[in-house]
């Protein structure tokens, strides 16, 4: 949306179109278009066209995270954790296992949920033991009888 704007401008640039009224035809504001003249007079309509992203390039490439995937799914009792329940702490040390790269919880958390699309899940914290025709029956014989005693 945002690169249709500028070519759309960088058209009426070429028509000698002023500023304020290439503003109202993109529906930016004149700031934006008097910034977006300056570049295109330096560079040409290409100044104008999206870049990728730059900065640091990821730690992981794609095929080691989905080499990192197919660990996680095994379990963490697969990797000789005791409860099969995933920290960031236990991610990070499968991670830097399998691949020998040291991650930060916040980069583990980017890689949990921006790279493999998982999302935050809680346990839940009800026994395992629990039973739950016993505690029907005693909501509807034991309760009455305690709740009598007040």
């Amino acid at each position: 949306m945002a690169e249709a704007r500028r070519v759309r401008a960088v058209e009426l640039f070429e028509e000698g179109r002023a500023n304020a009224e290439i503003a109202r035809a993109v529906g930016v504001c004149s700031e934006s278009v008097r910034r977006w003249r300056r570049v295109w007079e330096e560079g040409g309509a290409q100044a104008l066209r999206r870049r990728t992203a730059t900065g640091r390039p990821p730690k992981l490439d794609d095929a080691q995270v989905e080499r990192v995937r197919a660990e996680l799914e095994r379990g963490a009792q697969a990797h000789g954790f005791e409860a099969d329940l995933w920290t960031l702490e236990r991610v990070g040390l499968v991670v830097e296992h399998v691949k020998g790269v040291s991650l930060s919880r916040a980069s583990v958390w980017r890689l949990l949920t921006g790279r493999l699309g998982w999302s935050l899940q809680r346990p839940e914290r009800r026994a395992v033991e629990r039973k739950e025709s016993e505690i029907a029956r005693w909501i509807t014989h034991e309760w009455p009888r305690v709740k009598k005693g007040r």
